[in-house]
């Protein structure tokens, strides 16, 4: 019987070091299911080749010459259907990298990951995740706090139809704490507070804390306010 064929995942390369770009292709072209259709050297050749090319995944870096990663980033979020975006960075740290996360970026790749996480990453984002490695969600909600315009409104901030327990549980979820941290705070069982995750994770249409969190990300959820 005859195996079923693995879907082609295109990407599109954009950086501003050549040697870079180089390797990275080379890396990529040798898994059976990436292949790259397009390499850019500065922001203007990103959001060009974007447009003309349609990749399924774009690796972008942020600090490029002739329009920065994150205005390239601005125009390509608004190409239909969307084009995943994998930003690549030295440090998962800086604030630029939270503001792409906020403008529909799809996750984080430090340039120092082995080759297996770049891999792992792009066929993540294909699947619908979202993808942070192994950096720490908590720091890039921090960064993302200090970032946040501060206005009524934001500072009143959406429920997302959650209720005022599971608003405290995503608090608490992007402060990093564990399902037995939660337990402990809000004076209830771990079984409880599976139970909370578990309606928290149907209602936002996410299935993992990581993504829970990367969804406080996008929708700029102000995870201090819920505490009692």
């Amino acid at each position: 019987m005859a195996s079923t064929p693995t879907r082609t995942i295109s990407v599109l390369i954009a950086d501003d070091h050549a040697l870079f770009r180089e390797a990275l292709r080379k890396l990529l072209e040798n898994e059976p299911d990436l292949v790259v259709v397009g390499e850019a050297s500065d922001g203007r050749d990103a959001v060009r080749l974007a447009i003309d090319l349609r990749p399924d995944v774009l690796l972008l870096d942020l600090r490029m010459p002739g329009g920065p990663g994150l205005q390239a980033l601005r125009e390509i979020s608004r190409v239909l259907p969307p084009i995943r975006t994998l930003v690549l960075t030295a440090d998962a740290g800086d604030s630029d990298v939270v503001e792409a996360l906020q403008l529909g970026a799809r996750g984080v790749v430090l340039k120092h990951s082995a080759p297996d996480m770049l891999f792992k990453s792009i066929r993540s984002v294909m699947a619908g995740e979202y993808w942070v490695g192994r950096e720490r969600v908590a720091d890039l909600i921090e960064m993302m706090r200090k970032r946040q315009v501060d206005s009524e409104v934001e500072q009143r901030g959406p429920t997302f139809g959650l209720t005022p327990r599971e608003l405290q549980m995503v608090s608490a979820v992007v402060a990093g704490c564990s399902n037995g941290d939660i337990a402990a705070k809000f004076a209830i069982s771990p079984k409880t507070v599976k139970h909370h995750l578990t309606n928290i994770f149907d209602k936002l249409g996410v299935s993992t804390r990581l993504e829970l969190a990367l969804f406080a990300v996008h929708r700029r959820f102000d995870s201090e306010r819920f505490y009692d």
